[in-house]
């Protein structure tokens, strides 16, 4: 569990902020339907990391100099608020019956509370914003949810075709993945010290990590799992990700034309996925996908380079190194 411990170290100079920012985030979903309670109640109990919420007050800690505020932990309880309602919805979308090893929303309540369940956390999370004036917090949010929603439709319409350029994977890694990383790290600078260039800074920074954590994601598809042979679930599900666009693109046409055919039409036969798996890693896709995640992080550390030294700090760039060296 070395990555717990990674995880227990980051917290470390936030640790009296996370435990306020359960007690008001718990608050923040309370209802007068007892169904709800019910359900928001087990949302609760089985968090995962709280990454989300620690970039919030991380950043707001580091350019403030060590202070946060009310805003902060209503911007922490927001992001975390409407990623939950995303969450939900994505496992109505996806028919997933497990969440962080947890049974989903609908499949103990079924699909119908399930998107109403999403719906109630979204407003939520949208009226915390209004009731207390934060209009600037609420704006880098909405401006998240667009971009995520955008981002799934445009990854949708182009595996349809699988005609996916590395810009355009790029375009929807940073909607699906880094937008709302990006947008934790902007709402923590613009809790503190709003209409500052640390806003954008700092929107820049954490935009930087959400690519870097989706391409060491595609990662995980090909190297071995648990049962000792690489998943190749994105190739089932007919994901282009980073290291098989550049195999296609530096492949003849004759492999070019296999290769679309296997992700195509035989993405459900094992030995197929093997065989893409084994071409990807002879034409250094995973080696292309790596230096480009790497490129991310070094821009993202050079970022936090322009501060002051500080715990926070010193927890941030932890936090970006963990992204890119995690195991799962």
């Amino acid at each position: 569990m070395l990555f717990m411990k990674v995880v227990e170290q980051i917290k470390e100079p936030i640790r009296a902020e996370m435990e306020l920012f359960e007690k008001k985030f718990h608050e923040s979903m309370s209802s007068k339907v007892a169904l709800l309670n019910r359900i928001t109640y087990y949302i609760v109990n089985r968090k995962g990391k709280q990454m989300r919420p620690m970039f919030v007050f991380l950043v707001a800690k580091m350019v403030s100099g060590g202070k946060v505020n009310e805003r902060t932990y209503r911007g922490a309880s927001v992001i975390e608020l409407i990623h939950t309602a995303t969450l939900v919805h994505d496992d109505v979308v996806d028919d997933s019956n497990r969440r962080r090893g947890f049974f989903s929303i609908n499949a103990l309540w079924k699909n119908k509370i399930a998107v109403l369940v999403g719906d109630y956390l979204l407003s939520k999370g949208l009226l915390l914003s209004i009731d207390n004036e934060d209009f600037d917090l609420l704006k880098i949010i909405s401006v998240a949810v667009r971009e995520m929603s955008e981002g799934e439709l445009l990854q949708i319409e182009k595996a349809r075709r699988l005609d996916i350029t590395e810009e355009v994977y790029y375009e929807i890694i940073r909607q699906k993945t880094a937008t709302l990383i990006a947008a934790c790290c902007s709402l923590g600078a613009c809790s503190v010290k709003p209409q500052s260039e640390e806003v954008e800074q700092m929107r820049k920074f954490g935009e930087l990590i959400g690519m870097a954590f989706q391409i060491k994601d595609d990662l995980f598809d090909y190297t071995d799992g648990p049962i000792g042979k690489p998943t190749g679930i994105d190739i089932k599900e007919q994901k282009m990700t980073l290291p098989l666009i550049y195999s296609l693109n530096n492949a003849t046409k004759e492999d070019k034309k296999w290769l679309i055919n296997s992700v195509k039409k035989y993405n459900k036969d094992k030995k197929r996925v093997q065989e893409v798996i084994a071409f990807v890693k002879e034409k250094g896709g995973l080696q292309y996908a790596e230096e480009k995640m790497i490129s991310f992080q070094k821009e993202a550390l050079l970022l936090l380079s322009n501060f002051p030294d500080s715990v926070y700090k010193d927890s941030l760039e932890l936090m970006v190194n963990y992204v890119i060296e995690r195991k799962k």
